[in-house]
């Protein structure tokens, strides 16, 4: 069996990781083996959030997008993604990265969950203080 030819790009955010798969295509997109409505129960806004990168460079009917994602939430996975598309887009076409970075989908969010400390309640919040 012939593979196919594709572009890889890896994104996260958060604790979510996604690795994108580009082929070319009639703009397919599954993830973990769904189908894009499938996997995010109907939200309009998530999907149409992941496909922004391909909306910017007018490739949305031309590539099938395969994805593999794991960990964090839907939030999180959704920028996830949207990173390892445009990574993959980047890697392929060099003349678009320019578009992409302007828009901001190369720049990977580095904010993360602050861990619990000891003798604290949570990250930062502390027991009630009391003068008497």
């Amino acid at each position: 069996m012939a593979t196919a030819k594709y572009t890889y790009g890896l994104g996260r955010r958060k604790s979510a990781t996604a690795r994108a798969r580009l082929f070319k295509g009639k703009g397919g997109i599954t993830i973990n083996g769904k189908s894009v409505e499938e996997y995010f129960s109907g939200n309009k806004a998530l999907m149409a959030e992941i496909t922004d990168p391909l909306a910017l460079v007018g490739k949305q009917k031309d590539l099938d997008i395969s994805i593999k994602v794991s960990g964090g939430g839907l939030s999180g996975q959704v920028d996830a993604i949207k990173l390892a598309i445009s990574k993959a887009i980047t890697t392929d076409a060099i003349d678009l990265r320019p578009v992409l970075k302007k828009a901001g989908f190369l720049k990977r969010d580095p904010r993360e969950k602050e861990r619990k400390k000891y003798g604290l309640r949570s990250a930062r919040k502390r027991e009630q203080f009391s003068k008497r």
